[in-house]
């Protein structure tokens, strides 16, 4: 897959079916220690304007674990801060690195980075899309079932967010059956929903419903975010009220297929949008899913790298 090699991933539909078949491939071998690659000399850039736990350090992991180094661009360290534009900084950075990985809040930032640096651009977040967290998914759904993933069904409950958007075109896109339960006022993008269903076409379906009961039911993998995104924390309490029927809990977990898994991209609010009992409980797969961002990055770092 050199097709790969000094590409941008700034949504998950930048890849095709095959291309995502592929990194999860990678990373599965790249987890097991089937298979080593070598990032030795090469440089990664994190450009980081929103706070991160597991972005930040699985791809830090990731990267020296490849044998690369990384360098953790504080933004309020950089020009950045103090307004130089971003094509200045990506032209220079692009002297510096060889891939960068930039999370921020407008999307639009992360294209012109992309559009004036020759070094591959990674969406490590925006308010709209966070598809590396779903190349973590998969690989845990894929871990988790026997079936191929065109074989299950995810509902994700709570508010359609950046996650909710990835994960609506990451299903799509791998022929993976997707609900999307929110209180009404709170849907996806509909420009995202749209997408989605033309990426799914006849071979999957995309649902969007205001009823968790109805979502969950059958379902093999419940999936949840916060209900208040980075930089929305002032509406949280307001918010409660209306997202609590949304809550991943034993009820729903009742009436999802027996084998159901529950992921959860965290940082989680227990008692809130997850019950404690079902992010510990024995279907959760929320560790795992979380250190699977290391090895799904590891192979998004190796094929953009043209280190596969």
């Amino acid at each position: 897959m050199t097709g790969l090699n000094g590409r941008d991933f700034l949504s998950i539909i930048d890849i095709t079916s095959a291309e995502l078949e592929y990194l999860l491939t990678l990373a599965a071998q790249l987890k097991a220690g089937e298979l080593t690659a070598d990032c030795s000399g090469k440089v990664l850039g994190l450009l980081f304007r929103k706070s991160s736990t597991r972005t930040r350090v699985s791809f830090s992991s990731a990267m020296w674990r490849l044998g690369g180094q990384v360098l953790d661009l504080n933004v309020n360290l950089t020009q950045v801060s103090r307004g130089e534009p971003i094509k200045d900084t990506a032209r220079v950075l692009d002297g510096y690195l060889d891939i960068l990985a930039v999370r921020t809040y407008d999307p639009a930032e992360l294209q012109e980075f992309a559009d004036y640096a020759q070094m591959p651009i990674i969406n490590a977040l925006t308010d709209l899309e966070h598809p590396c967290q779903i190349l973590a998914d998969f690989l845990t759904m894929q871990e988790a079932f026997e079936a191929p993933l065109t074989d299950l069904t995810l509902t994700y409950l709570g508010d359609g967010n950046n996650v909710a958007h990835s994960l609506l075109l990451g299903c799509a896109l791998a022929g993976i059956n997707v609900r999307v339960a929110t209180p009404k006022g709170y849907e996806p993008a509909t420009a995202i929903v749209d997408q989605a269903q033309t990426l799914a076409g006849d071979r999957c379906t995309v649902t969007l419903t205001d009823d968790p009961k109805a979502a969950a039911a059958g379902a093999h993998v419940l999936y949840t975010d916060v209900w208040a995104s980075m930089g929305q924390e002032d509406l949280a309490e307001k918010r409660i009220p209306i997202f609590e029927p949304y809550q991943l809990n034993d009820a729903l977990l009742a009436v999802a297929d027996p084998t159901a898994i529950v992921l959860h991209c965290l940082p989680a609010h227990r008692g809130e949008e997850i019950t404690e009992a079902a992010i510990e409980g024995p279907q959760s797969r929320v560790w795992q899913e979380a250190e699977n961002r290391m090895h799904a990055q590891k192979a998004l770092l190796v094929a953009l790298l043209g280190a596969d």
